[in-house]
């Protein structure tokens, strides 16, 4: 949630904060603002709204120099407006912050400066960041120290930015909880919340501990721990392997289309090096290490928020299946505050696109409290999640910029189900049940092109539909998940009522809802669940309920029933889900086209929930 930027260099800091901003824009937001430090003062921009309408805004006024910094907002202390945008300032006009995540004692720091007569514009929490940092700076000369005591003054998650009028050379950034990550270029270095905005610039990172200060200059930085008192910190340098032009649109009128149609490639990227066909198994290097523990499992929970939490729906069957292990699926939120029986030999599989989601984390640390293993399933290398876990498995399917997720999801199912598999031969499957399963993860690529090849179809379903405000989506067992996924994504997309379940659970309530006005989507491919969701179908159309089925090639016996028919290549069950993630992406992709939503930044929702 939110972007933060900040830039020390040669050239000018505006074009480069706004270009990062821009790039940021997918993690949600309502506002934005810049900071420049000039040659006499720092001056600021701010507006409501998109980031062009902040670019324009900036045209309009001289904001010369090489130190900035820039934030997009997503509001939790203060309505969106220009006067809660971010930067914040202090008194004096010297100091600028810019701020992610939330200071929890805020109103008792405010109440303290407030007495010391401190004036505040804003109903934001950043902006007590600001204040406070100017109270140490009367008594502090040095800019860096005046930061570090403010932030020991803290309670809750942050990511800062900060300038200082008095210092224009310098920038000061801060981590605790909430990713902030260094860029390191020549002659000038960047700090943002995510890599897509510093690729511009350079590929070589620092990824940020909590805890770290970094004062940044144009010919160096240096780190150090705020929290716990210690000096200069030491951190290795890492090479980004995203290129800068895998966050482009590259012809795509969207960034959702053009990454539903690199789901292909992102199966190919996923299994590339993992799957072992003669043994009919699965290698994961960072695994290696606790392969004897991961052998004497005797449970595996799995967690994640909305969409990675619905793949693990589909995960846990697999690992029941495959390995004979029990799992559980868990809202991550949930996690550190239900009190569950422990079993000795526990594990927890945290699934996140970003790797900073702030609820899965908090599961992650407690599973750790309990003695738990973590494993993670993550898409950004270096993330948090990715640094917390004990061992973990990358997606390796590249930036992912549309806030609904896509080919991430596709991805985050496979692994689990290599997963299982990996598992499985551990514990007494067969080298050729492993083979065949393996054969059929080989075709995925393939088969997910076959299905992309009948986009135009699923186009012409979302104009019949474009204007229906209710729909059902529903599946049995593994298609849980679909179902669950595919009402997300027409939630997020189109903004259309979905309730999406069990189809089992139908006849218990939900029925009472179905009328010639209210379709259902129904997951029904021919496996173990295909005659009973045939006949939920039948109950569906006898209350005269429209149908749209998703259903195995070849299966011409519910063209009979449903409305409309779409189909899916054959696979295994446990496959399945993979497949039918795609129709239902791509109808509710083309019914935000057709409603005229904005695809890939739905209104009220963030690429990355780093706040609870």
């Amino acid at each position: 949630m939110c972007g933060i930027i900040g830039y020390v260099g040669r050239r000018q800091a505006l074009p480069i904060v706004l270009e990062g901003l821009t790039r940021m824009e997918y993690r949600g937001y309502d506002s934005g603002g810049v900071a420049v430090v000039g040659a006499e003062a720092i001056k600021c921009v701010k507006a409501k709204g998109k980031v062009a309408l902040l670019k324009e805004k900036c045209r309009a006024v001289l904001l010369e120099g090489a130190v900035g910094i820039g934030h997009t907002r997503w509001a939790t202390h203060g309505e969106p407006s220009e006067r809660n945008a971010h930067p914040h300032k202090d008194c004096t006009g010297d100091i600028f912050v810019a701020h992610n995540g939330i200071i929890e004692n805020y109103q008792e720091l405010k109440e303290r400066l407030v007495k010391k007569g401190h004036r505040f514009v804003s109903e934001t929490d950043t902006e007590i960041i600001a204040h406070t940092i100017e109270e140490y700076a009367k008594t502090e000369k040095d800019f860096a120290t005046a930061v570090r005591l403010a932030l020991k003054d803290f309670h809750g998650a942050f990511g800062i930015v900060a300038l200082s009028a008095k210092h224009p050379g310098t920038l000061i950034a801060a981590r605790f909880g909430s990713p902030l990550i260094l860029g390191l270029g020549k002659e000038e270095n960047v700090v943002a919340s995510d890599a897509t905005a510093i690729l511009p610039l350079t590929n070589r990172v620092i990824y940020l501990n909590d805890g770290d200060m970094v004062t940044l200059t144009e010919s160096g930085y240096d780190i150090s721990d705020f929290k716990n008192g210690n000096g200069k910190q030491e951190r290795k340098a890492t090479t980004i392997e995203w290129k800068n032009g895998s966050a482009d649109l590259g012809g795509f009128p969207h960034f959702m289309l053009k990454e539903i149609f690199e789901q292909p490639q992102a199966l190919r990227d996923t299994m590339r090096g993992r799957l072992v066909p003669d043994e009919g198994t699965v290698h994961f290097g960072g695994l290696k290490p606790f392969e004897e523990r991961l052998r004497s499992l005797d449970e595996v929970t799995l967690v994640g928020m909305g969409t990675a939490g619905f793949t693990c729906l589909a995960g846990e069957y697999a690992i029941e299946e495959l390995a004979g292990i029990p799992a559980k699926r868990e809202v991550a939120s949930e996690f550190a505050f239900r009190r569950s029986a422990q079993t000795k030999q526990g594990c927890l599989i945290a699934v996140s696109q970003s790797g900073e989601t702030a609820d899965t984390l908090n599961a992650i640390r407690e599973a750790k409290r309990r003695g738990m293993l973590t494993l993670g399933i993550v898409n950004v290398t270096g993330s948090s999640i990715a640094r917390e876990v004990d061992a973990g498995i990358y997606n390796h399917v590249g930036p992912e910029t549309a806030v609904a997720s896509t080919k991430a999801s596709v991805s985050q199912i496979l692994l689990q189900t290599m997963f299982a598999l990996y598992l499985a031969r551990m514990r007494g499957l067969s080298k050729s049940e492993g083979q065949t399963i393996i054969k059929e993860m080989q075709k995925l690529p393939a088969y997910a092109e076959k299905i992309l090849s009948g986009a135009g179809v699923i186009k012409r379903l979302a104009k019949k539909y474009k204007k229906t405000e209710n729909f059902f989506c529903l599946g049995r067992k593994y298609n849980v998940s679909s179902a669950l996924e595919g009402a997300l994504k027409l939630k997020e997309c189109s903004y259309i009522h979905v309730e999406g379940g069990n189809i089992a659970e139908l006849k218990h309530g939900p029925i009472s809802l179905i009328d010639k006005d209210f379709p259902s989507i129904v997951i029904a491919p021919k496996d173990s669940m295909y005659e009973k969701n045939k006949s939920s179908i039948q109950e569906i159309k006898a209350r005269k309920g429209p149908v749209i089925a998703i259903t195995t090639e070849g299966n011409k016996e519910l063209e009979k029933i449903a409305d409309t028919v779409l189909y899916i290549p054959k696979t295994l069950e446990m496959l399945t889900p993979i497949l039918a993630f795609l129709p239902m992406q791509l109808f509710a992709y083309y019914l935000a086209v057709e409603r005229g939503n904005d695809v890939d930044k739905p209104r009220n929702l963030a690429k990355s929930v780093t706040v609870e």
